[in-house]
């Protein structure tokens, strides 16, 4: 018989990315994000490559990191879409932390890019994971500046491509929750009667 679920997994089964705008004050204290970070690296990592990297962009170097984003966008997109490049420089200005996590994946190693790529995106999740444990909320983002080339070489990988911008704080409002997906529609167990189709 089964019984209630623990509380780490009641920790786990609560947790809700929370928009950047609704972060506030306070967020985690150095040495307390340098623990999410360390908890977001147990993941599983074939060959234990370590192929993932993680860019911290402290509170006062905001501004530079928006002209940054600006200038990258700016040069890498043939098409820039009408005010997109100040969004950008305002993208980066909301919540009390903010961490940058790229992919890093060792293109020379007999482990699969794509395994790499999986470990990365793992670390992006537990980072997610690891600051709702913490206490606090958190939203792992995209957009535009994550797929403008130059950006990683910009900030010291040219070798890596931008998994993520991840906003780290306490939420300004309770996080409501969303529709989760039905998991009788998701789930299935193999047979040897079950064929794929052709």
């Amino acid at each position: 018989m089964s019984g209630p679920p623990s509380y780490s997994l009641n920790v786990l089964m609560q947790r809700r990315s929370v928009k950047a705008k609704n972060l506030i004050e306070p967020g985690p204290s150095d040495m307390m994000l340098q623990d999410i970070l360390r908890a977001s690296m147990r993941v599983p990592d074939h060959g234990m490559l370590a192929p993932w990297r993680y860019v911290i962009v402290e509170r006062q170097q905001r501004p530079a990191f928006g002209k940054l984003l600006r200038r990258c966008y700016e040069s890498d997109v043939t098409e820039p879409k009408r005010g997109q490049a100040d969004a950008l420089e305002q993208f980066v200005l909301e919540a009390p932390c903010l961490i940058v996590l790229l992919s890093r994946p060792d293109a020379k190693s007999p482990i699969p890019v794509w395994e790499q790529q999986l470990s990365a995106g793992a670390a992006c999740m537990m980072l997610l994971s690891a600051a709702h444990a913490s206490g606090f909320a958190g939203v792992w983002l995209t957009g535009p500046a994550a797929y403008c080339a130059s950006l990683p070489e910009q900030i010291g990988h040219p070798d890596a491509r931008v998994a993520g911008f991840f906003f780290l704080g306490t939420p300004s409002t309770p996080p409501e929750e969303r529709p989760r997906p039905d998991p009788s529609q998701i789930i299935s167990y193999w047979r040897p009667e079950i064929q794929s189709p052709d």
